[in-house]
């Protein structure tokens, strides 16, 4: 489980193809990884399969993630968004993440508003009908909130998000630029809502 608080920003050294997967090599700078260790990795929890003294590991991505995720478009030199798994005495600062992506966005617009930056990213209907204003979404891993939901235009809905300086400068959102895709996990516990309810609706 992760928070959506970003820890490091790291590059990816190698990026290797398998059969349906892919092999990611990232240089996280985490000295004290383990073996099988859940990271999330721009908001995918992956595993740590192998890993050195300096933090360089490698993680297995399988045809399932690379299928909901931006990761078949991601290149050696890229940055990704880190995060290590929660610990129960960690204050919980973001909202609840599970590093199980649920789609992919698409950056629409970047407005600059002195050192604030107010972003639009495209989803499916299928992923909006769980956002709500002043709701929690995960993008890249990011726990973000919800300011605004527009209205479906070419099958796609636009979420509009608040991006403090810290955010913007700590985070790989700043090296996007327009048509990019992020990673999403909508808010777990509508899930659970919405499949809770599904007995009543049918009835």
């Amino acid at each position: 489980m992760f928070s959506g608080i970003i820890e490091t920003l790291a590059p990816v050294t190698q990026v290797t193809p398998a059969e349906h997967s892919i092999i990611l090599e990232i240089a996280t700078g985490f000295p004290d990884l383990e073996l099988g260790e859940s990271v999330a990795v721009n908001g995918v929890c992956l595993t740590v399969v192998t890993y050195d003294a300096a933090g360089l590991a490698t993680f297995y991505v399988s045809s399932e993630t690379i299928a909901r995720s931006s990761f078949s478009a991601l290149a050696v030199g890229a940055y990704v968004n880190l995060e290590r798994s929660v610990r129960l005495e960690t204050r919980l600062s973001g909202h609840l993440v599970q590093g199980h992506v649920d789609g992919k966005a698409v950056l629409a617009k970047v407005e600059q508003e002195g050192e604030t930056y107010h972003l639009t990213v495209a989803v499916t209907p299928e992923l909006a009908k769980y956002c709500i204003e002043k709701g929690s979404i995960s993008l890249n891993g990011i726990s973000l909130t919800l300011n605004r939901i527009d209205g479906e235009q070419d099958n796609l809905v636009g979420l509009g998000l608040t991006i403090i300086p810290h955010t913007w400068e700590h985070t790989n959102l700043h090296t996007l630029t327009i048509g990019d895709p992020l990673n999403v996990e909508v808010d777990v516990i509508a899930k659970y809502v919405e499949s809770l309810c599904h007995a009543y609706l049918s009835r």
